[in-house]
């Protein structure tokens, strides 16, 4: 095993200096058998890898998939509200005092039902006996006997017509101190004013808005990757592009410094050249820093460690760099096609459906109910101490009447924001025309500035090379070679700004028109 992991190492050394691209399965190796060893090779990441890394891990695109998530929960929820509705209530209240259908008076007079009328019907036959007797139907004696029989009848007269009195008053008595009561009412929307509808259509109208909400945000994300991708690449062709201007004046400070030896040069030309050399050195720091910087833009995007060391395909691209295909700027297709409008439009349809919703509060509602209902003590045969219930089915129907015109003030108010928000997007349809005229001017102009550009760099390698045929010839000085070098490197850097810029136009564009660009 040995064996093999150090043929490994001395292959990977072997290859260290060739393409990353073409040995990366050694250098995974690498890294995966051997951590011990220094570094391993760095991440290559093309333009659309990095697009693809900042799809996947860019926070506000999350966000964007979490709301249309919410958006689709949410339209799913508006569509029940054509469904009947079931509630089951239940519950139980002890009351200090029960309810009482007799009253006090009522009550006293039950006790004594027996009472009074053992009273009352003796007092009739004592009246009768004397009347019969008065009138001689019947002797003393006789009359004698039947008010004894009446006197002897009287108590348990007295006695049977209050426990029957007692019977009837216990009979009332509800026994509501411990109640019990439970339902279940289901409830079918027949007609809302139109308020259901308006409300599932806000609904559909919210999922469409977040949806291109997710696809601004995917077109953002791919802009700014674009933006910092190409300005790596730009940055690290400027910084080879210092290195070599280093390399230029560094040797013409040499050919200076052996020239003051021989007495062909004066010290003042080698303080010149040095204080180039000077620049060219600050220069580079500059663009090296600005490359540190971009990378970590762009690592961040990605979703990449900062300070992970990236590498770039475009970067050994050395002289012209693939161009894109042409791009026709059709206004038609970038009022169609871009986001932002789409969610301007989804804004003024959810604001004229918001005023159906406020007009629907105010129209006549029809609902169907219906239900079971029990309770302890049961009504149903006079106040029983057990559970029993009935079932219930109506129509319920609400008419507004007057609102000291509440409803007409809303109404207007909601088509006033219908207004400002159809307001809104014809604002914003002319600033995107003037986006896609001004985005076109600039690629055009980029490209003019590209075909200029390259050549200038042809004509100042020209002339850099006529310097410093001049310069070992002895027909030029020194000013006038560092004149040369400035100007080639002015050449070349603004040919990387052209090149450059073509691309970020392009980006820009094809965002402006709402193309899908991934």
């Amino acid at each position: 095993m040995k064996m093999k992991l150090t043929d490994i190492y001395i292959h990977a050394k072997a290859s260290a200096s060739l393409p990353v691209r073409r040995h990366g399965v050694w250098a995974v190796l690498v890294c995966l058998l051997l951590p011990a060893l220094p570094a391993c090779a760095q991440r290559v990441l093309s333009l659309d890898s990095c697009r693809a890394m900042a799809l996947r891990n860019n926070k506000q695109l999350n966000i964007a998939k979490l709301k249309q998530d919410v958006a689709r929960d949410v339209r799913k929820a508006a569509r029940t509200k054509y469904l009947p509705h079931v509630d089951v209530m239940g519950g139980y209240e002890f009351t200090s005092r029960e309810i009482s259908i007799l009253n006090k008076g009522q009550k006293s007079a039950l006790a004594g039902l027996g009472t009074n009328a053992a009273g009352q019907i003796g007092s009739t036959m004592s009246t009768v006996i004397s009347e019969l007797a008065g009138q001689g139907l019947i002797t003393q004696q006789t009359a004698q006997a039947l008010g004894n029989i009446a006197g002897k009848l009287s108590p348990g007269i007295e006695q049977a017509g209050n426990s029957i009195g007692k019977t009837i008053a216990d009979a009332f008595k509800t026994d509501t101190r411990n109640m019990f009561a439970a339902s279940v009412m289901l409830t079918q929307p027949i007609y809302m004013g139109g308020g259901i509808v308006a409300a599932n259509k806000i609904a559909d109208i919210s999922e469409q808005l977040a949806a291109n909400d997710m696809q601004n945000s995917r077109q953002n994300t791919v802009y700014d990757v674009d933006n910092a991708y190409w300005t790596v690449v730009s940055l690290t062709h400027k910084q080879e592009l210092a290195e070599s201007y280093l390399k230029l004046v560094s040797k013409l400070g040499s050919d200076v410094r052996k020239m003051i030896k021989e007495g062909v040069a004066t010290r003042a030309d080698g303080l010149k050249v040095d204080v180039r050399i000077n620049e060219a050195e600050m220069q580079l720091t500059q663009v090296d820093n600005g490359l540190s910087l971009a990378k970590m833009l762009l690592c961040q995007l990605c979703g990449l460690p900062v300070g992970e060391d990236i590498t770039l395909d475009d970067e050994a691209e050395t002289d012209d760099m693939p161009a894109y295909s042409a791009v026709d700027a059709n206004l038609d297709d970038a009022l169609e096609n871009r986001a932002e409008l789409k969610m301007l439009e989804n804004a003024v349809d959810i604001s004229r459906q918001t005023t159906k919703l406020v007009r629907s509060a105010y129209l006549p509602q029809v609902a169907l109910t219906g239900g079971y209902l029990v309770t302890n003590p049961s009504l149903y045969n006079g106040f029983e101490r057990k559970f029993s219930g009935i079932w219930n089915i109506g129509v319920m129907v609400r008419i507004p009447v007057w609102n000291w015109f509440e409803s007409t003030y809303k109404i207007r108010a909601s088509k006033t924001a219908t207004s400002i928000a159809q307001l809104e997007l014809d604002d914003a349809r002319e600033k995107v025309e003037l986006q896609v005229s001004q985005s076109s001017f600039k690629v055009a102009e980029a490209n003019k500035k590209l075909a200029l550009a390259e050549k200038s760099t042809e004509q100042a390698d020209e002339n850099l090379r006529c310097a410093n045929l001049g310069f070992k010839e002895g027909v030029m000085d020194v000013t006038d070679v560092m004149a040369a070098q400035t100007a080639w490197l002015q050449a070349r850097s603004q040919k990387i700004d052209a090149d450059i810029d073509v691309r970020l136009t392009m980006t820009n564009l094809r965002k402006v028109l709402g193309e899908t660009i991934y």
